[in-house]
Protein backbone atom coordinates (compact mmCIF):
# COMPACT_ATOMS: atom_id res chain seq x y z
CA UNK A 1 0.00 0.00 0.00
CA UNK A 2 1.22 3.63 -0.71
CA UNK A 3 0.10 6.85 0.44
CA UNK A 4 0.63 10.06 -1.31
CA UNK A 5 1.10 12.82 0.78
CA UNK A 6 0.48 16.26 -0.43
CA UNK A 7 -0.05 19.73 1.08
CA UNK A 8 -1.85 23.10 0.23
CA UNK A 9 -2.21 26.50 2.79
CA UNK A 10 -4.81 29.29 1.68
CA UNK A 11 -5.94 32.18 3.83
CA UNK A 12 -8.66 31.36 6.21
CA UNK A 13 -11.10 33.68 4.50
CA UNK A 14 -10.91 31.35 1.91
CA UNK A 15 -10.45 27.76 3.75
CA UNK A 16 -13.98 27.12 2.73
CA UNK A 17 -14.23 27.78 -0.47
CA UNK A 18 -11.15 25.80 -0.98
CA UNK A 19 -12.60 22.87 0.61
CA UNK A 20 -15.71 23.26 -1.20
CA UNK A 21 -13.60 22.95 -4.91
CA UNK A 22 -12.04 20.11 -3.37
CA UNK A 23 -14.81 18.16 -2.46
CA UNK A 24 -16.64 19.26 -5.68
CA UNK A 25 -14.89 19.72 -8.67
CA UNK A 26 -11.06 18.06 -7.40
CA UNK A 27 -11.47 14.52 -5.96
CA UNK A 28 -15.41 14.08 -8.23
CA UNK A 29 -12.74 14.68 -11.28
CA UNK A 30 -10.19 12.39 -9.50
CA UNK A 31 -12.91 9.90 -9.14
CA UNK A 32 -14.07 9.76 -12.62
CA UNK A 33 -10.88 8.81 -13.74
CA UNK A 34 -11.56 5.42 -12.53
CA UNK A 35 -8.38 4.85 -11.34
CA UNK A 36 -7.29 0.93 -11.13
CA UNK A 37 -5.69 0.61 -7.67
CA UNK A 38 -6.90 4.11 -6.06
CA UNK A 39 -8.23 2.95 -2.64
CA UNK A 40 -9.13 5.89 -0.95
CA UNK A 41 -8.66 9.80 -0.58
CA UNK A 42 -8.73 11.52 2.56
CA UNK A 43 -8.84 15.59 3.40
CA UNK A 44 -7.68 16.40 6.49
CA UNK A 45 -7.55 20.85 7.54
CA UNK A 46 -5.72 22.40 10.11
CA UNK A 47 -6.38 26.33 11.07
CA UNK A 48 -3.01 27.60 11.81
CA UNK A 49 -2.48 31.35 12.96
CA UNK A 50 -2.37 32.96 9.28
CA UNK A 51 -3.24 30.54 6.69
CA UNK A 52 -4.98 27.55 6.67
CA UNK A 53 -3.45 23.71 5.91
CA UNK A 54 -5.00 21.29 3.78
CA UNK A 55 -3.83 17.79 3.75
CA UNK A 56 -4.68 15.23 1.29
CA UNK A 57 -3.31 11.58 1.86
CA UNK A 58 -4.77 9.36 -1.50
CA UNK A 59 -4.13 5.27 -0.89
CA UNK A 60 -2.85 3.30 -3.74
CA UNK A 61 -2.33 -0.54 -3.95
CA UNK A 62 1.71 0.11 -5.15
CA UNK A 63 3.57 2.31 -7.13
CA UNK A 64 1.96 1.35 -10.50
CA UNK A 65 -1.37 2.65 -9.30
CA UNK A 66 0.09 5.88 -8.48
CA UNK A 67 2.04 6.05 -12.12
CA UNK A 68 -1.14 5.37 -13.50
CA UNK A 69 -2.79 8.86 -12.10
CA UNK A 70 0.13 10.82 -11.84
CA UNK A 71 2.29 9.50 -14.74
CA UNK A 72 5.98 8.69 -14.85
CA UNK A 73 7.20 11.96 -12.86
CA UNK A 74 4.68 10.45 -10.00
CA UNK A 75 5.46 13.05 -7.41
CA UNK A 76 4.74 16.11 -9.32
CA UNK A 77 1.80 17.54 -7.93
CA UNK A 78 -1.85 17.42 -9.52
CA UNK A 79 -3.28 20.98 -8.28
CA UNK A 80 -5.72 21.87 -10.91
CA UNK A 81 -5.96 25.86 -11.98
CA UNK A 82 -9.24 26.38 -9.86
CA UNK A 83 -7.73 25.45 -7.17
CA UNK A 84 -3.89 27.06 -7.70
CA UNK A 85 -6.42 30.05 -8.07
CA UNK A 86 -7.67 30.18 -4.18
CA UNK A 87 -4.38 28.33 -2.66
CA UNK A 88 -2.03 30.73 -0.80
CA UNK A 89 1.16 28.02 -1.71
CA UNK A 90 1.69 24.16 -2.02
CA UNK A 91 3.94 21.63 -1.78
CA UNK A 92 5.24 21.10 -5.38
CA UNK A 93 6.16 17.61 -5.32
CA UNK A 94 3.64 14.79 -3.28
CA UNK A 95 5.80 12.64 -0.78
CA UNK A 96 4.90 8.57 -1.27
CA UNK A 97 5.45 6.15 1.42
CA UNK A 98 5.09 2.98 1.90
CA UNK A 99 2.76 1.81 4.19
CA UNK A 100 4.38 -1.08 6.37
CA UNK A 101 2.20 -1.83 9.37
CA UNK A 102 -1.78 -0.63 10.58
CA UNK A 103 -3.12 -1.33 14.43
CA UNK A 104 -6.96 -0.60 15.07
CA UNK A 105 -8.14 0.20 18.48
CA UNK A 106 -11.98 -0.30 19.85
Amino acid sequence: MIKRVWHGYTTPERADEYERLLRSEVMKEIEGKNIPGLRRFEVLRRALEDETEFVTIMEFDSLESVKAFAGEDYEACYVPAAARAVLKRFDQRSQHYELRDVRSYV
